[in-house]
This record gives C-alpha cells, sequence and structure tokens, in this order.
C-alpha cells in the first residue's frame, strides 16, 4: 500500500510515529553493513476491521492501526512478533498489503487450547537483506530423568536460523505465560533458560547449527532487579545488553520489562554496536484516543530493537596488518 493512499489523519499519524523512532536511535538499514534485529508483541493481532476509520462498537484494528505497525516493521531486518493469533488475516495483509513483495514470513502452528490463547509466534524479515538459513523448530522439552513427560510450555517456543551477509544467526522467540500470579512464570522460565543452556548452547559447542543464538520476546517479567522472574531467566548465562537494562516495554503509570533481547556473551560470533534500544509510541498515534484505546488498535507493548555489524572489513584489514581491531582507528597507520 502506498502512502498516497493514507487519509491525512493517518499521514499525521505515521509522521509523529517516524519522529519517536528516530528518538529511539535505531538506526537506518546500511547495505551490506548492519543487521537490525526487533522483538514485538502485538496485541492479538489476528482480524482487521477493513476501514480507514473510526471503528464502530468495540475496539478493533483498523487499517489505520495496520499502516502504524507496517512503519515499525519495515525498519528493521528480522522482527519475532508475538501473540499473532490463529486468524492470520492481518499478518497476512502486513506483509501482501502493506509491506509487499520484499518480505517474508516463518509463522508456527498454533498453541493448542485455552492454556495457549491459540498463539502463533511469527518472525517477518526483508528479503533484501536476510534470508532463512532452512534452520526452523518448535521448542519440546525432553524426558524427566525418570523417562516421564515433561510439563510442556503453554505456548511453544520458535526458533529459526537466518542468515545476512556472510552472518549465520539464530533467533528463538518466547511467550512466556502470565498466569494469576507472577509466582506462575517462574517454572517456565527455567526451563526455557536450562533448554536454551544445554539443549542449543552445549550442542552447538559440538558442531550444532544454531551458532549465534539471540533470545528474544515477551517472558512477562515485570522488572530486571531484585527479581526471581528476571534471575530465572537469566540462570544460565543468557544476559541482557547494557543499553536494555533499564528500557521498559509497556505504557502507562507503572510500566514494565516484559520483553527481552538476550545472548550468552562470550558465545555470540556476531559484533553488536551497542546500539539497542526501545520505540516508544505511546502519545504518538491515536491521539484521540486513551492509551488503552490504542493498544487495541497497536500493542500495549512496545518493540525492542539491537544493532549488530555485519561488515567486517575493518578487523579483517587490522588482522592482515597485524594490528589490534578492537583499538581505536585500526588502521589509521596506512600512510596517505
Amino acid at each position: 500500500m502506498d502512502h498516497t493512499d493514507y487519509p491525512r489523519l493517518v499521514v499525521e499519524d505515521i509522521v509523529r510515529l517516524r519522529r519517536r523512532i528516530d528518538d529511539s536511535g535505531l538506526p537506518e538499514k546500511l547495505v551490506d553493513r548492519n543487521l537490525l534485529i526487533g522483538t514485538w508483541n502485538i496485541m492479538s493481532f489476528g482480524r482487521v476491521y477493513d476501514s480507514w476509520g473510526r471503528n464502530q462498537g468495540s475496539p478493533k484494528r483498523n487499517l489505520r492501526a495496520m499502516a502504524c505497525i507496517a512503519e515499525v516493521v519495515r525498519r528493521f531486518d528480522v522482527i519475532a512478533i508475538q501473540e499473532v493469533k490463529r486468524d492470520t488475516s492481518a499478518m497476512r495483509m502486513l506483509l501482501e498489503d502493506f509491506l509487499g513483495s520484499d518480505w517474508g514470513l516463518v509463522i508456527s502452528d498454533v498453541s493448542a487450547g485455552f492454556e495457549g490463547n491459540k498463539e502463533r509466534l511469527a518472525y517477518v524479515y526483508d528479503r533484501r537483506r536476510v534470508q532463512p538459513s532452512g534452520l526452523a523448530g518448535e521448542i519440546v522439552l525432553p524426558p524427566t530423568e525418570d523417562g516421564d513427560p515433561s510439563e510442556q510450555f503453554d505456548r511453544t517456543p520458535y526458533i529459526v536460523g537466518f542468515e545476512s551477509g556472510r552472518e549465520s544467526f539464530v533467533l528463538l522467540t518466547a511467550h512466556i505465560k502470565y498466569g494469576e500470579a507472577p509466582a506462575e512464570r517462574v517454572e517456565e522460565l527455567k526451563a526455557l533458560a536450562e533448554y536454551v543452556a544445554t539443549e542449543i548452547r552445549d550442542r552447538t559447542r559440538t558442531g550444532g547449527e544454531e551458532k549465534n543464538l539471540i533470545v528474544v520476546g515477551d517472558f512477562n517479567i515485570e522488572t530486571r532487579s531484585d527479581n526471581p522472574l528476571f534471575r530465572a531467566f537469566a540462570s544460565t548465562g543468557l544476559i541482557v545488553p547494557s543499553e536494555l537494562l533499564d528500557v521498559k516495554t509497556t505504557y502507562g503509570t507503572d510500566p514494565r520489562h516484559y520483553d527481552q533481547i538476550a545472548w550468552f556473551m562470550g558465545e555470540l560470533d556476531m559484533v553488536c554496536t551497542e546500539q539497542a534500544g526501545v520505540i516508544d509510541f505511546a502519545g504518538a498515534v491515536f491521539q484521540e484516543l486513551t492509551l488503552r484505546q490504542m493498544s487495541y488498535r497497536v500493542s500495549d507493548h512496545f518493540p525492542l530493537w539491537v544493532e549488530f555489524l555485519i561488515d567486517r572489513s575493518t578487523e579483517h584489514m587490522a588482522n592482515t596488518l597485524g594490528v589490534d581491531p578492537a583499538m581505536p582507528n585500526p588502521l589509521a597507520g596506512v600512510p596517505d
């Protein structure tokens, strides 16, 4: 869908949203240089009300909301999306009508029954910059030591491999159950942390395909300091980059740290540029509505992002010259 088709009210939303994206520090996509990875819980991403105008009756996502969602998604190379519903019409519209043929989708099956809230997990990626590696699967916990079936995740985490330039990486996205109390989330968080440490990290050390594992998603962790939920998430060595430690991913008077991007430090071969953040769009779009009303159209979560470097030319040339590539301006010794 072309921006010339957008009504004035939607264009004003997009202008303000672009300002918020710029304020977040999210870099531009630079060909053969950087990789922008995001994660976003898009609230109940299912059906779309086929109108630009105000919704009638109960709040529903409309074309105006889809334009805002697309404006965020297109700024990434690959973005993990949680809370995609059984009905994928909104997702299909996002790709076919708003993003276009340069964009691809990898999407999981529905988590069965009431406990999983009939949700899917998805990755949307820019085909011009990222390609799936062929690795994809849902995380199933192994049997207990006694051979009994393990209690599985309410919403099965989804792992997919990607390639960008000469870099290969794997994203694992999850949406941890909310439950009636925070303590009910601990077991799933522990189970996931142990799985990625033993079944993925340790296997990769002996030749597995899951190199450069990055864990992303909505983990329903309220705070990242002095919190049993975050301690469970980080219990086997997953580290959230320092740039994201104080970042909150919900709006309101009591915002939370529900969403995370993390990896095992020392196990990641890709170069993080130390640029990371959140896109806070509260108050920028649907200004005539309350934030709660807006959240039904767009989302009640903000997207998290992190930038990686895929251009290693400076590192390679520094190695050839016998210079430490980590030092400032390592190529400065080459004479004019």
